[in-house]
């Protein structure tokens, strides 16, 4: 019996965008000014992919900053989002992608840890503002990624059913929130490890991503 595919979920930080070199800068500079170093590598094992909260909250009790979870976060959005207003660049491909998806019967969702204010910033710079369904920050869910919870919502807003939806993450912590959900989870991964092996399908580049959904749907 022929799949009836739903909808095609984007993740943001890492698909749409390299985005992530933007949030590494506001935390390393911000901390910095703070009297506090930090390296790529320690955002990388300790905040990718996971909401500015978590985010806060990391470095907050890791260096027992005297700044509320609220107020740190807020310093790292807004440092961010003037960095991607400037620097932004759509990950190559992207938009043949988004071309294609819109020939095709899918919806199409973002579902990021990011807040809505770096949603904004991110589809207004890459000129992507009417392309997207329903566009949902992990902000207005219980549970951040890993939880499935932003896909969960994602997929009840869009009325489609997340067994029948094709998600695109860069992050582990994404790829585990997108299988968690039960979506086709397709990763393009940030960097190689059998980790990743829980994605039904791997990418090295969004024109493989075309080939996987049209071989499907």
């Amino acid at each position: 019996m022929t799949q009836h595919y739903q909808a095609f979920i984007f993740d943001m930080d890492g698909v749409l965008l390299d985005s992530e070199p933007f949030w590494r800068r506001s935390q390393i500079e911000l901390l910095r000014e703070m009297g506090h170093t930090i390296t790529i590598d320690d955002c990388i094992a300790n905040t990718m992919g996971k909401r500015i909260d978590d985010i806060a909250k990391c470095w907050i009790k890791r260096f027992k900053l005297a700044l509320t979870v609220e107020e740190l976060a807020q310093s790292i959005l807004n440092r961010t989002i003037t960095l991607i207003s400037k620097e932004a660049i759509a990950t190559e491909g992207l938009h043949h992608l988004v071309g294609y998806l819109k020939t095709t019967p899918l919806k199409i969702g973002l579902a990021t840890s990011s807040s809505q204010a770096v949603i904004d910033a991110v589809v207004n710079t890459l000129g992507l503002n009417e392309e997207f369904d329903v566009t949902l920050s992990a902000d207005e869910v219980v549970n951040g990624k890993p939880a499935p919870d932003v896909y969960l919502e994602v997929c009840r807003r869009l009325e489609v059913d997340p067994t029948l939806c094709f998600a695109l993450e860069d992050s582990l912590t994404g790829v585990k929130a997108a299988v968690a959900s039960g979506a086709i989870t397709i990763a393009k991964p940030e960097f190689e490890g059998a980790d990743f092996d829980i994605a039904r399908y791997q990418v090295s580049h969004l024109s493989e991503v075309i080939d996987i959904v049209d071989q499907l749907i």
